[in-house]
């Protein structure tokens, strides 16, 4: 079949040309899509040492590609990983604008990430149309300069192919994409962009009118400085302001200014300039002004986390470890940085949801400093938004979009709008004397009671949100993407949900396939998941055409309550703790032997209990940011809800009659080392990925897509997996791997303790004393599960990892 070249899967072929931080991030992120790629930059003005050392000179091809070769040599050892697996750095080809300059004509898209200087830029494009290609896409990846400016002098060709992507840093991991076409760019040319970038890169899109800094970072930015200046005006503290702009206000633990130094307080004041540079209106030049407080600690070297020091610096303890000290907004001196309580923040903390959250802070001790403060920055935010929509973007949904996915806000200023009362607030903004942007009063006066409104969908069809329109007055239908199932928009409808426990509910998306979702505490499995997964089994079986199992949870699934088992163990409570067990592996087996296909989609962390929770589906689809691995001996105990008994399985499968040993010494590694995968296709080198399992380049895409996944098994005539004996390495297969696991107990690489866990792993692995090559059932592998679990539940030194995991997040080494 011939692929039209304005399809996005036709982009095979890349170049990027700039390999600072940010061009090198993107060439990764290409490769990940599996593009080849060409990064270039410029040749060195001089020689390094080590360069003349070796009698180098200018001339040299090793010299002339120094600089994106050290660049691609960077993203390979990055951390965090830039590429999803380091074996797509073949992808990427190093060369120099120079030299390479022609092999330009031969790729389907161009990126542009040289230095944020208009000049620098137009030469560039200049010479890149010297060799370019019709068709080829050409863009830039300005964070806010005038597109149309740069553009200046080129063809009509190459203006209609050229365009913003402007990705944010670092693009892997970072969802939002902001396309900002010019008043010449080809439609088509954005159609094509928008889809490479979501269906390809797996982004987030939002169109951006060509202003200054788009829209992310226009509203952000001044959300940072109405911040700062808040912050001075109620005399709040550094750490006061972080507890109130962070999860209270349905924004990153980053906050404010935790986010100031991330970002680099010499780049906001960057931003600033860029804004009210190109501004014509007094008002906005004035809300862009300089603080005085950031030009004063860029003047004394203080620039944030990339210098040490900013609005936070952490210092070294005698003895070891550090402290995190915090500025003095007055004497900008550093203190020891101190824990925020108050009754408005602890009823924000105790607040459902972002928009619970937030109302809770406007509503808790009205008038006092904090909740002034939140008011005041909140509204600000609002308004400002409000003024801009239609002059940064066509729409408050691109607004909202761009916020949520650029800054990681739970909600966008419009949906915030909304939660906290559109009409309340407004009026409250009036009385106040506040200016309340036209189209908001006469949204009102129409008798609209919020910016955004849901419709109901009957069963069979996706529900719609309809949000307001600027231009029309009416309300108008969202654009969402057909492969994607929200099933926060499906529960809104009120007759999705077929089943519901306190941790997990079976929900219906469609085509008679439902969805087990869960939504426990960080999505831990305890009893009341167990139960969801029982009885959504049996609903299953009875009137469905199979089952997903995924969530949109921060995380897929943690791993197993260690909290409750850990008051089993610590009370001595056996009976309980065997019972929770078989539980857990009867429920599994429920969902492995079910008469309907399983797909399931799990995304970021998927630990312990979240692995053996896949295990038992057809196939697996993965996120590509999904992490994960059985990592039980972190806390001192052995996978035993499935996953020792199906790594077990797998050796056998991948040993197809062969020697079992090599495949088991793999798989028993990743498990007694607790290894966990970097990204969803990195889950093959820890050895977990199934021949039937893939990645889908969109995470929002996953449940769709395993949906589809389901109704093809169906189709197909789906039968289940019927139960088959487990061939084992049995007592010899065993005594290897525990000599492996003396090896390094002697070597000193591991304590007692995790030589005890490693010597009952492999015996489970192994099969216990079967003999070598013997045929067992998946429920004696089990049973040795049990068993192992147990014991060690009554180790001290497995109690003590297990409070250690709860207390602080991190494994303990005893």
């Amino acid at each position: 079949m011939h692929l039209s070249n304005n399809r996005a899967d036709a982009v095979r072929r890349a170049a990027v040309i700039g390999s600072g931080v940010m061009g090198a991030g993107i060439a990764a992120h290409l490769a990940n899509a599996g593009m080849r790629v060409l990064l270039l930059d410029i040749i060195p003005p001089s020689l390094t040492a080590e360069e003349e050392r070796i009698g180098l000179t200018l001339h040299h091809t090793q010299v002339r590609n120094r600089l994106a070769q050290t660049a691609l040599q960077r993203l390979i050892k990055a951390q965090p990983a830039a590429l999803y697996d380091p074996s797509f750095a073949e992808r990427i080809t190093v060369g120099n604008v120079e030299d390479q300059l022609q092999e330009l004509a031969g790729v389907d898209w161009i990126v542009e990430v040289v230095v944020e200087r208009l000049d620098v830029k137009r030469e560039l494009l200049e010479r890149i149309e010297s060799v370019w290609s019709p068709g080829t896409i050409v863009t830039t990846n300005t964070s806010g300069l005038s597109v149309a400016a740069m553009a200046e002098g080129r063809s009509e060709a190459f203006r209609r192919h050229f365009a913003a992507t402007h990705f944010f840093n670092p693009p892997r991991y970072m969802k939002l994409v902001e396309v900002v076409p010019t008043a010449d760019t080809d439609p088509a040319i954005v159609a094509k962009l928008t889809e490479l970038c979501e269906k390809r890169l797996g982004k987030g899109v939002v169109l951006a009118k060509d202003t200054p800094n788009f829209i992310a970072n226009r509203i952000g930015t001044y959300g940072m400085v109405v911040t700062l200046e808040a912050v001075q005006r109620h005399g709040l503290t550094v750490e006061e302001a972080d507890a109130l702009t962070g999860p209270a206000m349905g924004r990153p633990k980053t906050a404010t200014f935790r986010m100031l130094d991330l970002v680099g307080l010499d780049t906001l004041l960057h931003v600033l300039d860029n804004v009210r540079e190109r501004s014509d209106d007094p008002a906005e030049k004035a809300a862009f002004a300089r603080p005085l407080i950031l030009e004063q600690l860029v003047a004394s070297g203080r620039l944030g986390e990339k210098s040490g020091s900013g609005f936070f610096r952490k210092v070294k303890r005698e003895g070891g470890g550090s402290d995190i000290e915090s500025l003095d907004l007055e004497t900008l001196s550093y203190a020891p940085r101190r824990q925020i309580s108050s009754t408005v923040i602890d009823a924000a903390k105790a607040a459902k949801g972002a928009a619970g959250k937030v109302k809770a802070l406007l509503a808790a001790e009205p008038g006092s400093r904090y909740s002034l403060f939140a008011w005041e920055t909140i509204k600000r935010t609002l308004l400002y938004s409000a003024k801009l929509n239609g002059e940064i973007a066509d729409s408050l949904v691109e607004i909202d979009r761009a916020m949520k996915w650029g800054f990681n806000w739970e909600l966008g200023p419009f949906e915030l709008w909304d939660a906290i009362g559109l009409r309340s607030s407004v009026e409250r903004m009036q009385s106040e004397s506040e200016e309340v942007p036209a189209w908001v009063l006469q949204w009102l006066e129409a008798g609209n009671e919020s910016f955004y409104r849901a419709a109901g969908a009957d069963a069979g069809e996706e529900p719609i949100r309809f949000y307001a329109s600027v231009a029309t007055g009416l309300y108008e239908k969202e654009r969402v993407s057909a492969d994607e199932i929200s099933l926060a928009a499906l529960k809104k409808t009120g007759n999705r949900t077929v089943l519901r426990t306190s941790g997990a509910s079976l929900i219906d998306i469609g085509d008679d396939v439902v969805c087990l979702e869960f939504h426990s505490p960080n999505n831990a499995i305890g009893g009341d998941i167990l139960t969801a997964i029982r009885q959504s089994a049996e609903e299953v079986s009875r009137n469905w055409r199979g089952l997903v199992i995924a969530n949109e949870g921060r995380n897929f699934c943690v791993g197993a309550n260690l909290m409750l088992l850990l008051m089993e163990a610590q009370s001595g409570e056996w009976e309980e703790v065997e019972d929770i067990i078989r539980l857990f592996q009867s429920s599994m087996l429920s969902l492995k032997r079910l008469d309907r296909p399983i797909v399931a989609a799990p995304h970021r962390m998927t630990l312990g209990g979240g692995v053996e929770a896949c295990l038992p589906a057809d196939q697996i689809i993965y996120s590509p940011e999904t992490y994960f691995g059985l990592v039980e001996t972190g806390v001192g105990l052995i996978p035993a809800g499935g996953g020792s008994k199906e790594a077990a399985v797998l050796a056998a499968e991948r040993a197809a009659g062969g020697d079992i040993q090599p495949h088991l010494n793999a798989l028993f590694e990743t498990v007694a080392l607790a290894k966990t995968s970097s990204s969803g296709f990195d889950v093959g080198r820890i050895g977990l990925k199934r021949p039937q399992d893939r990645v889908i380049a969109r995470q929002d895409a996953r449940i769709a897509e395993a949906k589809r996944a389901v109704l093809e098994l169906d189709r197909a005539g789906y039968a289940p997996p019927q139960e088959k004996r487990v061939r084992v390495a049995g007592r010899e297969g065993r005594a290897v791997l525990q000599l492996g696991v003396q090896s390094l107990r002697l070597s000193g690489q591991v304590s007692k303790h995790d030589a005890l866990i490693g010597a009952k792993l492999a015996h489970v692995m192994a099969g216990g004393n079967a003999a070598p090559g013997a045929e067992v059932s998946e429920q004696y592998l089990l049973d040795l599960e049990v068993e192992a679990f147990l014991s060690l539940c009554g180790e001290r030194k497995t109690q003590d990892r297990m409070s250690h995991m709860l207390a602080t997040g991190k494994p303990l080494r005893n």
